[in-house]
């Protein structure tokens, strides 16, 4: 058999393969956390667009969540402002929020402008808009037994996130892309870790799937083995005994908090890998961890 042939029976495959999920996941909102090197490198950086236009095109309805740590770093790192961090948060005060919110809102709209280019109608958006994300002031746990909660800043906690914004979007065909900022009672602005972000919007929006990218393979044991399934009981065991911790506790205490709250999957993929979302959402074998509650059986199409 000649080689094109070859190859386009393979196109064939891929596409077959694909069917069960678009029937399945038609019309389901799938919340997406954009980061990593998925989010530096011009190549993948196209190849993420381009995937969440067919996503939309296909009849899902993905909502971007993105962060910006490493790039809020370096700008302060320029600007000459010493970055200070708290049990892995970063204390925001006036001026660090300032950068925070430029920083945001450049990447925002770099984001908007690639999947539009793509063939996307993306709408950029922070919790200020509408104040459709509510904050309060985070105050982490003390550090000794009789000692004072620890003010770090205008780093915020989610205390509700109203869907109508993004609903309507969804509703006229629009790809919402929204920047971690909220919004307090005062009308002050709070930056918010994007994965608590991203998990809280899944469960607000009772989305099929919340998408986790990452910088890694997956969830690994203690014998760096990726695990590819894993209910709620499993994630809590591997917390209790270490295995995870780190930078990965907030991104998996996310994923494991959406499917406890009605959230059918969470996923954590590894972002390096060229289309990582569409080989995550509409193909048999994945490129990452997905996560699911303990009742909640395997279906047809995931």
């Amino acid at each position: 058999m000649p080689d094109d042939a070859v190859h386009t029976s393979l196109k064939a495959q891929i596409l077959a393969e694909a069917l069960p999920y678009i029937r399945r996941f038609h019309d389901k909102t799938i919340i997406v956390k954009y980061g990593g090197n998925a989010m530096t490198e011009p190549r993948l950086k196209a190849g993420f667009a381009r995937d969440v236009v067919m996503l939309k095109l296909v009849g899902m309805n993905p909502v971007i969540v993105h962060g910006g740590g490493p790039q809020i770093g370096d700008l302060l790192d320029r600007m000459g402002i010493a970055s200070e961090f708290r049990r892995g948060m970063r204390v925001t005060d006036d001026r660090v929020m300032n950068v925070v919110e430029m920083v945001l809102g450049e990447l925002n709209q770099e984001i908007v402008g690639l999947i539009n280019q793509h063939g996307g109608k993306a709408v950029g958006l922070t919790g200020q808009d509408g104040a459709f994300i509510h904050a309060r002031k985070m105050l982490l746990a003390p550090e000794t037994a009789d000692g004072e909660p620890v003010d770090i800043g205008l780093v915020g906690e989610i205390e509700r996130i109203d869907p109508e914004l993004i609903q309507l979007l969804d509703s006229r065909d629009f790809i919402p892309v929204v920047a971690p900022i909220g919004v307090g009672a005062g009308g002050e602005a709070y930056n918010i870790n994007a994965d608590l972000v991203a998990g809280k919007l899944a469960e607000t929006l009772k989305a099929e799937k919340l998408v986790l990218m990452t910088n890694t393979v997956g969830v690994l044991d203690k014998h760096g083995t990726l695990l590819t399934g894993l209910t709620s009981s499993e994630i809590d065991a591997l917390f209790a005994d270490g295995t995870i911790s780190g930078g990965m506790l907030p991104k998996i205490g996310s994923a494991l908090d959406a499917v406890k709250n009605g959230v059918a999957s969470s996923h954590i993929i590894d972002g390096r890998v060229e289309h990582a979302l569409l080989l995550e959402v509409l193909t048999n074998e994945g490129v990452g961890t997905m996560i699911r509650a303990d009742a909640t059986p395997p279906r047809y199409g995931d």
